[in-house]
């Protein structure tokens, strides 16, 4: 997708702690995985929290913030794989 990362996860909260609990529980669930972020900005505020595990980044809006930023506009041309779906560029 880009040179940072290979992929984007773009999700939306219903409010501050909605935000930073799926933030929270994201990092929860990989953890046991050996999967940790490398950055974390926004967890306090939980307005937007980015998650950065390299290989791919999670943005967690509340629902303004994300409008406002709309950053699905700036990957637009890339592939959009929807929660569950196989990814046909695997590089496995």
């Amino acid at each position: 997708l880009t040179a940072a990362a290979d992929y984007f996860v773009i999700v939306s909260g219903t409010s501050d702690a909605h935000v930073r609990g799926m933030a929270e529980h994201l990092m929860e669930a990989l953890a046991p995985h050996g999967v940790v972020p490398h950055h974390v900005e926004g967890l306090t505020q939980g307005r937007w929290v980015l998650l950065d595990y390299v290989d791919f980044v999670v943005h967690v809006f509340h629902p303004e913030l994300r409008e406002f930023y709309q950053l699905e506009r700036l990957w637009g041309d890339a592939p959009v794989l929807a929660a569950g779906a196989p990814d046909s560029g695997s590089k496995g």
